[in-house]
């Protein structure tokens, strides 16, 4: 789960507690002044026999049957493995009988990376007795070895059947049968106030249960997850949690337990889960192995705060204003322009600028929609044939990962943002290094692979089909690239 940095503590707070004392101290006397030109208004307060009276509006939930159903469909994920960390990949360049050679080990960056055994820990959801489990993306990404383990502790070895970066949703599957599973809910039947039910492997302790309410809907978060309208709650959720099921009260999964807002890693009373529907949108592609595309309109589209709700001459700051239009795309070609704001799409209202990502991605390509806009402050429908998220968008959907054993890694591909970050136009970057020759010639995580054996590197498949066909035993050049430096150097391959 990703960090936040938590707001500073309101000062109002400490007025409202105040405000709250002195009107307790005024309704004990059964009266309140009202001061009005200096005239004095009784004002009636309910008595404490008036209170006893209320009947109670909400009844106290009992959890167990969900967790006797449910609970042993929630597993435990997680990867131990040796993995090469540290060292800053400085070559000695005096021979071991050399006099020198301890000499310049003992210099700060010369060591060699060391062997560590690193876990990553998280949980998951079984949805189908043959073995599918569901967890969040970002629990599975980088791991070399995916263990599922079972409440009755079986473990199993796990394979990725397919995984979303922008909706951090994650299929998997197991060799097993006749699983226990949950079941599935309706996210957008979720409101406010509803009490929720998570159970997690929190630290690795089986089946932990914790509850709270459901805080706010369609919550975009800052600066990623974009697509996701996560739905925020009080549930207590730490790490281990990530990729674990939500219940409501029906016993129905309506979320995927994903991040926290915190200050120091630990829950602060702010989680984030990833609504049900939304993460199944994903795994139905996966299972039916069909691209995860994504609904498009070619804008760049900003919030509309006082200031320029003024300018705009528009009554409420509200809505998400566009700041520019693409040529040739889904919004141009339906006449939307710069400084008009966007106030529903496809009848929905939109209040601020997060709420537009996810409606618009989860809308089917070749849809038609009706957009609401404000045009110089007059309201204006526009209907919008909406298109496809370019491929150049959807490098994040496009992640695929290969380990090349007879190099001892695991490299993922390379977006675009990551190859202008590196000033290079190919290549792919090192997830995990771990024993063998990658490690023994300093390659540690992070680094790009551009060339290998004179051949460019485009992809990760490319790379693996490569490396399966050159000699053993021979020196291979390789083009490596560290920051703004690129550097060749040699490998030695083992045999098959």
């Amino acid at each position: 789960m990703s960090q936040r940095n938590s707001l500073p503590r309101p000062r109002s707070l400490l007025i409202a507690v105040s405000a709250a004392v002195m009107g307790f101290a005024l309704g004990a006397a059964g009266w309140a002044l009202a001061e009005d030109n200096g005239a004095s208004t009784p004002v009636t307060v309910p008595s404490v026999a008036q209170a006893a009276q209320a009947k109670k509006m909400v009844d106290l939930p009992s959890f167990t049957p969900i967790v006797d159903k449910y609970g042993n469909a929630i597993v435990k994920i997680d990867d131990s493995d040796t993995k090469i960390v540290g060292g800053q990949n400085i070559q000695n360049p005096f021979p071991k009988d050399s006099p020198f050679y301890q000499f310049f080990q003992g210099f700060p960056g010369a060591q060699p990376p060391q062997k560590e055994k690193m876990e990553a820990l998280g949980s998951g959801f079984i949805i189908s007795p043959n073995g599918y489990i569901v967890t969040a993306g970002h629990v599975v990404r980088g791991m070399h070895h995916i263990i599922v383990t079972l409440t009755n502790h079986r473990a199993y070895p796990a394979k990725v059947v397919g995984l979303s970066v922008r909706y951090d949703t994650a299929l998997l599957k197991i060799p097993a049968h006749d699983l226990p599973t949950v079941q599935l809910g309706n996210s957008n039947d979720l409101k406010v106030g509803q009490w929720l039910l998570a159970i997690g492997m929190p630290f690795g302790f089986y089946n932990t249960v914790t509850q709270g309410v459901v805080s706010a809907l369609d919550r975009s978060l800052p600066h990623d997850d974009e697509y996701i309208p996560f739905i925020q709650s009080d549930v207590p959720i730490n790490p281990g949690n990530s990729g674990g099921p939500i219940f409501n009260m029906e016993g129905q999964v309506v979320g995927i337990n994903d991040q926290i807002y915190t200050n120091d890693g630990g829950y602060m009373g702010l989680s984030f889960s990833i609504p049900i529907n939304t993460a199944m949108r994903a795994v139905h592609a996966f299972m039916e192995h069909k691209k995860l595309t994504f609904g498009w309109l070619g804008v760049d589209v900003q919030e509309v705060s006082p200031q320029m709700a003024k300018a705009l001459h528009l009554k409420e700051p509200v809505g998400a204003l566009i700041a520019s239009v693409q040529p040739h795309e889904a919004a141009a070609k339906a006449g939307l322009r710069s400084g008009d704001v966007i106030v529903t799409y496809n009848h929905i209202p939109i209040y601020n600028v997060g709420q537009l990502p996810p409606l618009v991605g989860d809308t089917r390509p070749g849809k038609t929609v009706p957009v609401g806009i404000l045009r110089d402050g007059k309201p204006e429908t526009i209907e919008v044939k909406v298109g496809v998220m370019p491929v150049k968008m959807r490098h994040a959907e496009a992640v695929k990962t290969a380990d090349i054993h007879r190099l001892g890694i695991r490299v993922t591909t390379l977006g675009p943002n990551e190859m202008k970050e590196l000033g290079i136009h190919h290549g792919v970057v090192i997830e995990s290094v771990y024993p063998g020759p990658a490690a023994e010639i300093g390659l540690t995580a992070g680094m790009a692979i551009q060339q290998i054996d004179q051949q460019e590197v485009t992809s990760p498949e490319q790379l693996a089909e490569i490396v399966k066909h050159l000699p053993s035993n021979e020196p291979i050049p390789m083009l490596v690239r560290q920051g703004q430096e690129s550097l060749y150097v040699v490998v030695h391959l083992p045999r098959h």
